[in-house]
């Protein structure tokens, strides 16, 4: 039975989210009273232009407005759902809410990651809930788990599949045999990827969400201004190709670690055994696995975008405002985290994967060999596959390795003459 009292929203922007979001309402009102006893229900939509035709029908009884002020002003909105995307114009409008002593929900992660601190400041100030779900990895409720289900733990690792478009492109190369460019121009034919697809595709779409994934883990800031990032865009099908003939898959990974107490974190395309359930993950889904020193590891999986996959986080949040939650917006009593002691990058330590462009002579493979030892790095595998019209490419994996030494010894390579292209190499998992 619902109360009398219905939570009201105001919902700035009705892109894909909104839509989805108001679609789950409607299709679940009778389930969403049963579970918080209160009908949930949109009044004010705030978009850019009110006379855009629009492809979804409005909920029943709502209104659009190009006004700001008509959902900050309004007594009888309890809850502000910034759905717009982009930085300064959603923050200046989150902050008003917050100040206005408004409940927000929001799945912008950008902003969040980069202009958090002040929000999280005036949400504490006010003693109202910022809540923000939506705003890593889609349907998968990875802000809930590390901010409630394992706040008791102390979490040594996080490695995820961030960026579903990323992943459904590398997918592609690697279930199909496509190119990079052809993948990307299907991925956006579907939908998947933008018609500017740098963010997702750069890493840095994944980058903020890990920013916002080791804050919840580790109570630590790690400014995204300082996060290691390598996107996919030179991703060759022939390296695809050199890692599944050793057993491993490519993949476009945030990964942080705590290594004696600095963080060790980044986004990288990264080779992952094949027996792992993250190497298997394809299409436009998301994977988190997280080691907790008390509960082991947990893997989460599922879609990491879409209209109702993300839809469904918003209302998660939503719904726990009309459970009247105690506002709980970072996991953590300090709203404002110390800065992380950060382990420089060239200090971090993985095996690695290379795949080198050489002349078909003698003596080559022993050179390189040279070049590798000469820095401490010592090879594990190596093969040799027919010839390019470029040269011949010479794969071989590594033994763990500091990031330094693999530098020099590329630079060490280059100096001496024996590459014929750009050398290729990638963390192993």
């Amino acid at each position: 039975m619902a109360s009398d009292k219905r939570l009201v929203l105001g919902v700035a922007g009705f892109g894909t989210v909104g839509t989805g979001l108001a679609s789950i309402l409607e299709e679940n009102r009778d389930w969403i009273i049963e579970r918080t006893g209160r009908e949930i229900v949109i009044k004010t939509i705030l978009v850019r232009d009110v006379s855009k035709k629009r492809t979804a029908d409005l909920p029943a009884g709502a209104t659009l407005t190009a006004d700001p002020q008509e959902l900050l002003n309004d007594p009888d909105i309890d809850v502000l759902v910034e759905l717009m995307g982009g930085i300064e114009a959603p923050k200046e409008l989150i902050l008003k809410a917050l100040n206005a002593k408004m409940h927000v929900v929001t799945a912008n992660k950008a902003l969040l990651a980069e202009e958090g601190f002040e929000l999280f400041r005036a949400a504490q100030e006010n003693n109202v809930g910022l809540y923000y779900e939506a705003s890593v990895c889609g349907g998968i409720p990875i802000v809930q788990t590390l901010r409630e289900s394992l706040a008791g733990n102390k979490v040594n690792s996080l490695v995820g599949i961030l960026n579903g478009t990323a992943n459904y492109i590398l997918s592609e190369m690697t279930t199909n045999g496509l190119d990079f460019a052809t993948a990307l121009s299907q991925a956006q034919e579907l939908g998947f990827a933008e018609a500017d697809p740098t963010l997702d595709i750069e890493g840095f779409d994944a980058a903020h969400k890990l920013c916002l994934l080791i804050r919840l883990a580790f109570g630590k800031d790690y400014p995204f201004a300082k996060l290691p990032v390598q996107g996919i865009s030179k991703v060759d099908p022939m390296d695809i190709e050199f890692a599944r003939e050793f057993g491993y898959r490519l993949k476009l990974l945030g990964e942080v670690r705590n290594v004696d107490g600095k963080l060790e974190a980044g986004v990288f395309p990264m080779l992952v055994h094949h027996t792992y359930l993250i190497a298997r993950v394809g299409g436009a889904y998301n994977a988190v696995r997280m080691e907790g020193n008390a509960v082991g590891p947990v893997f989460l999986h599922g879609l990491g975008a879409g209209a109702k996959p993300t839809g469904s986080a918003v209302l998660g949040d939503i719904m726990a405002v009309a459970r009247d939650c105690a506002p709980n917006n970072t996991g953590f009593v300090a709203q404002v985290p110390d800065a992380a002691e950060i382990m420089p990058p060239q200090d971090s330590e993985s095996c690695y994967y290379f795949r080198v462009m050489v002349p078909d002579q003698p003596g080559v493979l022993r050179d390189l060999a040279g070049a590798m030892a000469k820095q401490g790095i010592s090879i594990a595998q190596a093969t040799q596959k027919g010839q390019d019209p470029i040269g011949v490419p010479i794969v071989f994996m590594t033994h763990e390795a500091k990031a330094s030494d693999v530098q020099a010894a590329l630079d060490d390579l280059q100096k001496a003459g024996l590459l014929l292209a750009e050398p290729v190499h990638y963390r192993i998992l």
